[in-house]
């Protein structure tokens, strides 16, 4: 099969790399376009993900987003034609939904979590398959057309795509960290995205609490306004590039995320967690913190910041075969209970 891979921001490069080296090495033919937003066309460099880069991000506001879509799906049909696609795939990318939708190619998309309503109004319609995660109840989905779509894994995405990681400790001198001293790990709320404004009064005060010590604070921006904004205060490590975050995940003391995936990679590594999302919990972070597995901090004093043993071990970490995710977003037989 030809295989059409679009990644739209930083995240999605992380989980789809092992569904296209697992298409691949079953012998499919892949082909992947990436939009120029955050660090996604940094991280397919320092992934050897070989990619055509189309589009941009056009901004956070709903009359801009509706722009960027209508110009980089035409973008993308463009690109397209001709390529003689089977499948189409996204991580909740609204734009290749569009494409392949008005090139008559059989989609697929994923996402976790299911309260971004203009996201998945338009990618559930679309898709001929949805795949989530089994945390997420089904019908919260049939409102967005997605009754009879739902493909369902169990777990975490982090368990997939991190199946085959082992932590580099080097990761800790290029940012000229001292292990023997708290490290703490903090990445900023989507500023840009509809369901979580930059405004967040708490995200500032929790800077301020690690800004007074003791750890040492590494804050993972999202744009260069935030990068900009964060160095200007000369209290934070703030990496110039897309670096190996999972490495500094596992040998954080402490996270704190305003958006999702990194808060579930510190869960799947092991590392003490806690989220200052704004926004409406979905059903994978009320499962995780329902567990114990994922702190919601209100209070920034309430942040504790221990020195914690090494990272866990290989057989202490749940991994998962990102086979799996492959075959249901080409439509194969889902896993045992879990088609909706």
């Amino acid at each position: 099969m030809r295989i059409w891979v679009d990644l739209t921001t930083s995240p999605h490069v992380l989980v789809l790399r092992p569904v296209i080296e697992s298409l691949r090495a079953r012998g499919h033919e892949v082909e992947v376009t990436a939009r120029d937003f955050a660090q996604t066309l940094e991280l397919c460099e320092r992934f050897g993900i070989a990619h055509t880069a189309i589009g941009r991000h056009r901004g956070g506001r709903l009359g801009a987003k509706a722009l960027g879509l209508a110009d980089r799906s035409l973008a993308l049909t463009r690109w397209a034609r001709g390529r003689r696609f089977d499948r189409a795939l996204g991580h909740g990318s609204n734009d290749v939904m569009v494409a392949a939708k008005l090139l008559r190619i059989p989609s697929a998309t994923t996402f976790d979590y299911e309260w971004a309503t203009v996201q998945h109004n338009v990618n559930c319609r679309l898709a001929a398959d949805v795949v989530l995660p089994d945390a997420i109840p089904p019908e919260r989905l049939y409102r967005y057309g997605a009754r009879g779509k739902i493909r369902a894994y169990p777990g975490l995405k982090e368990e997939y795509y991190l199946a085959d990681f082992e932590p580099d400790e080097a990761i800790l001198g290029r940012l000229g960290l001292d292990p023997a001293q708290p490290i703490a790990v903090v990445r900023t709320p989507p500023a840009v995205s509809l369901y979580h404004r930059f405004e967040n009064d708490l995200f500032a005060a929790v800077l301020d609490r690690l800004a007074a010590g003791p750890a040492q604070s590494v804050v993972l921006p999202r744009t260069p306004e935030q990068r900009t904004e964060l160095e200007r205060t000369g209290r934070f490590v703030v990496p110039e590039r897309a670096i190996d975050a999972q490495s500094l995940i596992a040998y954080a003391d402490v996270v704190v995320s305003a958006g999702g995936t990194m808060n579930r990679e510190a869960v799947a590594l092991g590392t003490p967690v806690y989220t200052v999302f704004e926004g409406r919990l979905g059903a994978v972070d009320e499962r995780l913190i329902s567990e114990g597995r994922l702190r919601r901090l209100t209070d920034p004093g309430a942040l504790e910041i221990v020195k914690r043993p090494v990272p866990q071990t290989a057989e202490q970490r749940v991994r998962r075969d990102p086979a799996v995710l492959a075959d249901l977003l080409l439509g194969a037989q889902p896993w045992p209970g879990g088609a909706c």
